[in-house]
């Protein structure tokens, strides 16, 4: 290789996932080194990485990434969240989209108008985070990486506000006496007076300069930013409007010099005026946008700041983030469990209404999971925590809402494409509109060409475009959070309203996955108590579900239960213990059979009623002789059969899909008023039905807690986890319903449908708004102060108009 071959080589890293074996490992490395420019590729299996040699001329990073993938392997890929600030308007955002999604190592990147955010899904490999924030300085704007920036961005948009504020006022001070002249020149309002040294062109000079080129530089900061990258955004129209306005008014000023300076027409107020409303509009946009993400503060607020713990044998008050897994937490009555965790002793009733929305405090004791930041209500409990920081139940809430706020759902992409060519549009019709009033219209009237082409400029201001979906967006996914409800990408958010069928697993979500025992059917020779009292001690040694549901029945009773002389689990059939002297057998007709146990026929036909009615019927025998039926049943849920008539009321069509023999699959679907059962389904065959059912042309939302339950989640349109499964489901899904309620599912499209006809109306009004408001000022029927009022109330509208989401009942 010589010298010049040299200079052009650029080694470049990948992490690759997906690889098994040497085999993968080979043929990746032989898919890359058949590339052109590739001058060497090595590919090390235990690294999961692999080191490229090429020509940077002949093949880009993004070249190799798509080999990678086509060859059916994936390259690692880092996310990382930015606050921009400088953002003005639609077209802001998009160039900057637009601008990151053009790196090299860049997989996607959006850009949040409303949250003034940008996610960007990048290859560590390829470019770091301050690449990215180089990028967007390049491109005129100012980044910082959001997890650096998290303590800082309250104050920092205070701040923010605050000098708004201030250069509002002084600007509204300066504009006051140009208004004052303005309003006198009109013949309704002849009445009022105006001394004569406000009306001297030098006086109005004096004070519409500062107006234009100290407060409102930062409009020629930005148009001078946005032209320099080759587009244009609501800067460039407020620049070349006031600018008009402002330099034509100095023009006659200057020409006026040594003459009678009575009947200029000067236009300082024009800009001045403009300026100050704008000012005001960004204020008033800039409040409301702060309102927006309280969904997020609120859930931050829940927090615990402080935890008591148990070190060394002392008793310690540490704050939150010094709180370890694995340490002793011990939570008063009244207090926030800082922490998730087990607890260990003591018992209370816990407020979770916070996090999963349901408003009836929950009993917990010993060995069961508690939920950091919920409230303990009334006893004593000393806790292990299993879930500390960024993994807390809450922590990853707030992760969720934050990536759904921060996404952008599909209808935004049209916005996006309106507004990237709305602004060359703009100052083409504003020309067109001066030429015209000035050569056809009213021939050598500059100053009333000048004052209608001001008016189109200024009117047309796309920034109400930009923040129609994502305030939205941001509004109805912190409001669905409140309610439980977490919507992991706003994309889901804005589909959920079209599920027109909803597929439910039927344990843990339709019933409540825990069987109980129902019935005790005792033979002549028995009472129930005492028969139950023998059952449950000799299930007490098993770990079956069906045992732990008689052990807490008879429990439940105030029964004590004996100790086993022996116990035997008899897989198929039941178990055989021993307990009090006496030989106990309780399990199936092939147990009974196996030991030639008697029954009448009586008592198959109790048992075939019991199962019948969806229950699991076990037979007793004692010392060789029948003793009795024991039934367990997993019940359904208090709220399943509401939250279908609900479903059903929306015109929402609901099926149960189960593994269960259809008998028992029948019984649970008439209790909770499901009339389609798909029964003895294996776990891999769940997917398959919900393709059966989309092959329909049905827009499906499966719900389910369980680990095989995630390829139907994944496989749906909508998949919807409920929050009290496993990790697995809820990975898989689109939405987790974090209460087991199912009236969730209903309030989670009802969420939707509000959502999505909010995006619409706030779309209709932005549209609207340049639609009419650009021929009305095109054809001198607009003033251009009006203008920029119109313009600037049309972004407040529509931020309040998004804010009402957050006032939603479900």
């Amino acid at each position: 290789m010589n010298e010049n071959e040299k200079k052009q080589t650029k080694e470049t890293t990948f992490a690759i996932t997906g690889m098994k074996c040497a085999a993968c490992s080979t043929r990746i490395e032989k898919g890359l080194n058949k590339m052109e420019g590739v001058d060497r590729a090595n590919v090390n299996l235990a690294l999961e990485k692999t080191t490229i040699a090429c020509d940077p001329a002949k093949v880009k990073p993004n070249d190799i990434q798509s080999k990678i993938e086509k060859l059916g392997y994936g390259v690692a890929m880092d996310q990382a969240e930015f606050n921009i600030n400088g953002m003005t308007c639609a077209a802001c955002s998009n160039r900057i989209e637009k601008g990151l999604n053009k790196m090299e190592g860049v997989s996607s990147a959006t850009v949040n108008l409303a949250l003034e955010t940008a996610t960007v899904t990048y290859n560590p490999a390829v470019l770091t985070p301050n690449d990215v924030i180089a990028k967007i300085e390049k491109l005129g704007y100012g980044a910082q990486r959001k997890d650096e920036a998290r303590e800082e961005e309250g104050d920092h948009r205070q701040k923010a506000i605050i000098r708004q504020q201030w250069k509002f006022i002084i600007s509204a001070i300066l504009a006051l006496p140009l208004l004052w002249t303005m309003v006198g020149h009109f013949s309704f309002t002849s009445w009022i007076f105006v001394p004569d040294f406000l009306m001297n062109p030098w006086f109005q000079f004096a004070i519409a300069t500062p107006i234009q080129f100290v407060i409102g530089g930062q409009f020629y900061i930005g148009a001078y930013k946005a032209l320099r990258n080759k587009s244009a955004n609501m800067d460039v129209l407020v620049a070349l409007g006031t600018s008009a306005a402002y330099f034509y008014s100095l023009y006659q000023t200057i020409n006026s010099i040594g003459k009678h300076a009575h009947g200029l027409n000067l236009y300082y107020e024009t800009s001045a005026v403009l300026i100050t409303l704008i000012l005001l509009g960004k204020l008033l946009e800039a409040k409301a946008k702060g309102r927006s993400s309280e969904a997020i503060k609120k859930l931050m607020g829940l927090q615990a700041k402080t935890a008591v713990i148990e070190r060394d044998g002392q008793e310690l008050e540490v704050p939150i983030e010094e709180v370890a897994s694995g340490d002793i937490v011990f939570v008063k009555p009244g207090e926030k469990v800082p922490v998730d965790g087990l607890i260990l002793e003591g018992r209370s009733a816990l407020d979770e209404s916070m996090i999963t929305g349901e408003s009836v405090p929950v009993d917990k004791s010993a060995g069961e999971a508690v939920i950091g930041s919920t409230i303990n209500k009334n006893g004593f409990l000393k806790i292990k925590a299993t879930n500390v920081g960024s993994h807390t139940a809450l922590a990853q809430i707030i992760k969720v809402v934050e990536q759904a706020q921060g996404s952008k759902a599909p209808i935004q992409r049209m916005a996006d494409k309106i507004s990237g060519i709305f602004v060359p549009i703009v100052v083409s019709i504003a020309v067109i509109t001066f030429l015209v009033w000035y050569v056809a219209v009213d021939p050598g009237n500059f100053a009333e060409a000048l004052e209608n082409m001001i008016a189109v400029l200024v009117i047309a201001c796309p920034c109400a475009l930009g923040l129609a979906t994502p305030t939205s967006i941001m509004a109805g996914s912190g409001r669905a959070a409140e309610y439980g409800i977490l919507f992991k990408g706003g994309e889901h958010l804005e589909q959920t309203h079209k599920i027109d069928t909803v597929l439910l697993d039927k344990t843990g979500t339709v019933t409540n996955g825990k069987p109980v025992l129902t019935d005790i059917i005792a033979s002549a020779e028995w009472e129930e108590a005492a028969l139950l009292q023998l059952v449950a001690s000799a299930e007490k040694s098993s770990e079956h579900p069906l045992a732990e549901a008689i052990v807490k029945g008879s429990q439940d009773k105030g029964m004590s239960l004996w100790k086993t002389q022996s116990f035997d689990a008899v897989p198929g059939y039941g178990i055989e213990a021993r307990v009090e002297g006496r030989d106990v057998l309780i399990g199936t007709r092939k147990l009974m059979d196996k030991y030639k146990i008697k029954m009448e026929a009586n008592v198959l036909q109790a048992m075939s009623n019991l199962e019948e009615q969806g229950k699991t019927a076990m037979l007793a025998a004692v010392d060789g002789r029948f003793a009795g039926i024991v039934a367990v049943a997993d019940t359904i849920k208090d709220s399943s059969r509401k939250a279908i008539e609900r479903l059903h009321a929306m015109g929402i069509e609901v099926a149960m899909i189960t593994g269960d023999n259809q008998r028992t699959a029948s019984a649970i679907g008439e209790e909770a008023g499901i009339g389609h059962i798909i029964a003895e389904v294996l776990p891999e065959q769940k997917a398959e039905e919900v393709k059966k059912l989309q092959a329909e042309g049905k827009h499906v939302a499966m719900v389910g807690d369980g680990i095989n339950d995630a390829p139907a989640l994944a496989m749906a349109d909508i998949g919807m986890a409920i929050g009290t499964g496993t990790d697995v489901a809820m990975e898989a899904a689109d939405i987790t319903l974090m209460r087991g309620d199912l009236n969730a599912i209903a309030d989670a499209i009802a969420m939707s449908k509000y959502t999505v006809r909010n995006i619409k109306q706030n779309l209709f009004w932005a549209l609207g708004y340049n639609t009419l408001g650009i021929p009305v000022a095109a054809l001198g029927l607009l003033a251009p102060w009006v203008a920029g009022a119109a313009m600037a109330f049309s972004s407040v509208s529509v931020v309040l108009n998004a804010l009402r989401l957050q006032k939603v009942k479900l």
